[in-house]
């Protein structure tokens, strides 16, 4: 009887399982249906539109499909955006002012510092050329370069400058011709643009003249000048040569310096012309030749013999190259020595008087004069040094030496941090404008996070090492090691329990802290993307993690969860994040350019407030959007400045400033946040639509099978049956399921829709 009864329950599922299959076709036509439903509420409104070289496709699910370099990549439009078609895409109310430059081009220029008037220092890096006040500590900004400024000069009035730049290419690639400025330093007013179309690479060195109006433009010399006492004679230094020329009815002719029974140099660095009217120059054997004009050799040359230029006198001065020479007032001389980092002064007929090392901040490129006794010193280590042979000299101005990534601002305090290939990590004020402190790590730093307590900043290297820095005794406190590529991304939990590493080995490693930023212990590690880590971010409530990769990939973590990825990424949608550095993300699609292949934006970042968000860019420029910009071509505000890829962007901790940090120009550059208007980019979207009508259509299919036998059958062939519907439903749950499906249509303001689509597969509830 027991095997009877088996048989009979497997004949049953047997049809179940057949009735079941029945209701999934019934299912499958009412999808046939529902397309013809959407069209007829909703006509003429297309789903797939194409914008600018980046795709977009939205799904009846709600979901935004980009393109970037073939590559789909699905974002979810979140739940409080009813309608994507109609949101408001505006410029923000906010825009940058430049308030600060830090750094300074010494390593690869010269003669490019010089005392104004104004009593203000004028110097360049990357596009900005720099009027800083010694006295006052102020600055301002001469900005009509396009491109990196390579030479500068003022005129004997000092107050016209003449500035000339390197030939460049705008974000399509076309070249952009050099040229030379002559601005008005206290005005700041372009007087006149000179040389475009006649140079192609780029502007090596400018000189004025003393009496008339004339400037020279060399591009392939080390250094140019007028003669004082004659402006129609002009040198020229550089490889193994220094010219005389002489300007005579608008033609120039030249003659060469003779070196006789002197050694050639290499290179001619640098010259001044004494009070005399000898020419002294600096070589790269470390020499000091006086040149003057010899009658022509009449015995050797016949008649008709022309004067020459020859050596005179040569002086021992430096241990390796003459960078740079000063004649001061009284007829004393000072030179930079390139391998020995010394100024020495020289008495007027070149005998040594004193002189000093200036061994921290690298080869002495450039001298001026302030008064006499103090002097201004630009180095090949970007710094320009103040100071005295008696009381020594202090750097006013200083900044990195080779490329630049990594950035942090402090949570609470107005400082930030940078670090790059050169290998140094600096901690900068934004308030007083300086360097605070500094120190040389053995590897070059990527990336680097504050702690939330402002007391540690880890820095992440270039070997899969990171390490723990005491912002106060600035000593390292940790040190730990993840795989052996580089790190791309440090990020700190909101409270600061964990600390999310990003490295190039595909892994985003994840530690415990504790010890208040001092302590740290291996919690987990999120395995999953196919290509290296390069942004990441924290939700606010610290729980999970979202993460960019080389491959445009965009991927959920749930941390608390151990580590694990979030399959569904339809329900991060609405998760709210503490930061949002991500260049990949629905709340910033808007910020890729026409054209963009994946690598065009370097870094971004939304306000604190989360009114903006700030983006580098590949092509030197910073871009201002609102935030949220889900939308492609959102407008924004576009500056520039830098004369490289900017590598990174942050907002200070108060939103007051932004820091933008340049890759090759070595430059930082503080912007200052000026706000207008009391608008909120969340509202603006929230507000952009509202629900009108909303159509439903479900098909529910509910299967129980059960046995009846003849005894269960009255005469008519149904006695009974409702009664054992009960009996058996109530024994014989499992033999009965039921599927729904329902999808509900929306019609929005402006003649947009949104959808909602729900199955259940169950046993009836009763």
């Amino acid at each position: 009887m027991m095997e009877g009864r088996l048989q009979s329950q497997e004949d049953e599922i047997t049809l179940l399982k057949s009735s079941l299959a029945d209701a999934l076709r019934r299912l499958r036509v009412h999808d046939q249906l529902i397309p013809l439903l959407k069209q007829q509420l909703i006509a003429g409104v297309s789903t797939r539109q194409r914008v600018h070289g980046v795709s977009l496709q939205k799904s009846l699910s709600q979901s935004i499909k980009m393109f970037i370099r073939g590559r789909p990549i699905t974002m979810y439009v979140p739940s409080n955006i009813q309608n994507y078609e109609d949101l408001r895409m505006e410029p923000p109310v906010e825009k940058l002012e430049l308030d600060w430059v830090y750094g300074y081009r010494g390593r690869d220029c010269r003669a490019n510092l010089y005392l104004l008037s104004s009593g203000e220092a004028v110097y360049f890096i990357a596009c900005v050329v720099v009027l800083y006040h010694i006295n006052n500590r102020t600055q301002r900004h001469y900005r009509k370069h396009t491109d990196c400024v390579r030479c500068l000069t003022i005129h004997p009035d000092k107050v016209r400058v003449a500035s000339g730049q390197t030939a460049g290419v705008d974000k399509d690639g076309k070249p952009l011709q050099p040229y030379v400025h002559i601005w008005d330093s206290s005005t700041l007013i372009t007087l006149q643009q000179i040389g475009l179309g006649t140079f192609e690479r780029g502007v090596g060195s400018v000189a004025f003249s003393f009496a008339v109006s004339f400037t020279v433009i060399l591009h392939l010399m080390f250094a140019v000048e007028f003669n004082p006492s004659d402006s129609t004679n002009i040198i020229t230094c550089g490889k193994s040569h220094i010219y005389f020329w002489t300007l005579s009815a608008g033609s120039l002719t030249k003659k060469q310096g003779i070196f006789g029974k002197y050694k050639k140099p290499k290179f001619i660095q640098c010259f001044v012309f004494s009070l005399t009217g000898d020419v002294l120059t600096g070589d790269s054997e470390g020499n000091i030749l006086t040149w003057g004009k010899s009658p022509g050799d009449v015995k050797t040359l016949g008649k008709g013999a022309k004067e020459t230029f020859q050596i005179m006198r040569q002086t021992r001065a430096h241990d390796g190259s003459v960078f740079t020479l000063c004649m001061l007032q009284g007829g004393a001389l000072l030179s930079g020595g390139g391998k020995d980092r010394k100024i020495i002064r020289w008495s007027a007929d070149l005998a040594p008087e004193r002189e000093c090392e200036v061994k921290d901040f690298g080869a002495v490129r450039c001298i001026t004069d302030v008064n006499g006794e103090e002097v201004l010193v630009g180095t090949t280590r970007n710094a320009i040094l103040r100071g005295t042979f008696s009381d020594g000299f202090v750097a006013i101005v200083q900044g990195h030496v080779d490329e630049m990534w990594g950035l942090a601002t402090h949570p609470s305090q107005n400082v930030f941090l940078t670090c790059g290939h050169d290998r140094q990590v600096c901690v900068w004020n934004t308030e007083e404008h300086k360097l605070d402190w500094s120190t040389t790590l053995e590897e070059y730093g990527l990336c680097a996070d504050f702690c939330p307590n402002g007391a540690v900043v880890s820095v992440g290297l270039s070997t899969g090492r990171w390490l723990v820095l005491d912002l106060q005794t600035k000593e390292v406190v940790s040190d730990y090691t993840d795989g052996n590529e580089q790190l791309s991304v440090m990020r700190y939990s909101p409270d600061g329990s964990f600390l999310a590493v990003g490295s190039h080995d595909n892994f985003i490693y994840v530690y415990n802290v504790t010890e208040s930023g001092r302590r740290y212990s291996r919690y987990g590690k999120c395995n999953g993307h196919s290509s290296f880590i390069t942004h990441l971010d924290w939700s606010k409530d610290g729980k999970y993690v979202m993460s960019n990769s080389g491959d445009y990939e965009i991927l959920y973590w749930d941390v608390a969860g151990g580590c694990k990825l979030l399959r569904n990424r339809y329900e991060s949608k609405d998760r709210e994040w503490a930061s949002y550095t991500c260049v990949l993300g629905f709340h910033v699609m808007g910020v890729w350019l026409e054209g963009s292949d994946g690598t065009d934006i370097n870094a971004l970042c939304r306000s604190h407030s989360e009114r903006v968000v700030a983006v580098a860019d590949d092509f030197c420029k910073v871009h201002l959007f609102q935030y949220p910009c889900p939308k492609p071509k959102a407008p924004n505000h576009s500056y520039e400045g830098h004369g490289s890829h900017v590598t990174n962007v942050r907002f200070t901790h108060c939103d007051s400033h932004l820091l933008s940090m340049g890759g090759k120009d070595t430059c930082i550059l503080q912007w200052e946040v000026k706000r207008g208007g009391t608008g909120d980019g969340g509202e603006r979207l929230h507000s952009a639509s509202f629900t009108r009508r909303t159509v439903c259509v479900c098909v529910c299919v509910c299967v129980c099978v059960l046995s009846r036998g003849e005894e269960e059958e009255d005469e008519a062939g149904n006695g009974g049956w409702e009664e054992e519907w009960n009996k058996r439903q109530a024994s014989y749950q499992g033999l009965c399921m039921h599927a729904c499906k329902c999808e509900c249509v929306s019609e929005e303001e402006g003649g947009g829709y949104r959808t909602e689509t729900k199955t259940h597969f169950g046993t009836p509830k009763h």
